[in-house]
């Protein structure tokens, strides 16, 4: 399995190479794996953008220095503050009719795994009124984690995003930015992993993270600054 580890210069070249994984792994048929601390920014879903307020939304996002994207896949909005963890799983498919609920089962179970050896009682689900609302959730005191699953013709990506600490900023800025977008948010239903009991420490996250997604698989370990998209 491949695993990539840290991040690009830049959030647009950061993102590629995610998506450079993730086609890489359906042209090898080799897993790959990252968990990092994406730049700070506000990753705005593709109903986001169709909000009549959306522009509201971005100037809100922007004027508390968070810089907004969008991304083509996903929910709704995210924050990223520099210490918030994202993972990624890329994994080789034959169908892309099969295996969906396979896939969200097994990366809730790891992430609610990968959290609990870091002292978190995590478990599934989220509070109501939570940022990025879905189906597969993992909470502690408040939403820790979402997950999202992108399937292209030869390969699945499961990715999620994990609050390791920041959880006030993280509810401050989404407040007028779900307001912007037309969604319910609580700002109260935002938690995070040193308020659950765990490290505020993103490395740990991160390495929690590959320790359970990766498990015993051989592993070749890159740099995500030398990946070109």
């Amino acid at each position: 399995m491949r695993v990539i580890r840290g991040r690009a210069g830049d959030s647009v070249t950061d993102r590629a190479v995610t998506a450079t994984m993730l086609r890489e792994t359906g042209e090898t048929g080799e897993p790959a794996f990252r968990a990092w601390t994406p730049h700070r920014q506000i990753a705005f879903g593709r109903r986001d953008t169709r909000a009549p307020r959306y522009d509201e939304a971005v100037a809100a996002a922007e004027s508390r220095g968070f810089p907004a994207l969008e991304r083509s896949v996903g929910g709704r909005a995210v924050a990223y503050t520099g210490t918030t963890v994202a993972f990624a799983h890329a994994v080789p498919i034959d169908d892309t009719r099969v295996g969906l609920d396979e896939r969200y089962e097994a990366a809730t179970t790891a992430v609610v795994r990968a959290l609990r050896t870091l002292g978190v009682p995590a478990r599934r689900g989220e509070p109501p009124h939570s940022f990025c609302p879905g189906d597969h959730s993992v909470q502690a005191g408040g939403k820790l984690c979402g997950i999202a699953q992108r399937v292209r013709k030869s390969s699945a990506l499961v990715s999620g995003v994990v609050v390791v600490t920041d959880r006030d900023e993280i509810a401050d800025v989404l407040v007028p930015i779900y307001e912007g977008i037309d969604m319910p948010f609580d700002p109260d239903s935002v938690g995070s992993v040193d308020t659950a009991g765990g490290p505020g420490d993103s490395d740990a996250v991160c390495e929690a993270l590959e320790s359970v997604f990766v498990g015993d698989a051989e592993t070749r370990i890159e740099d995500a600054s030398d990946i070109q998209p």
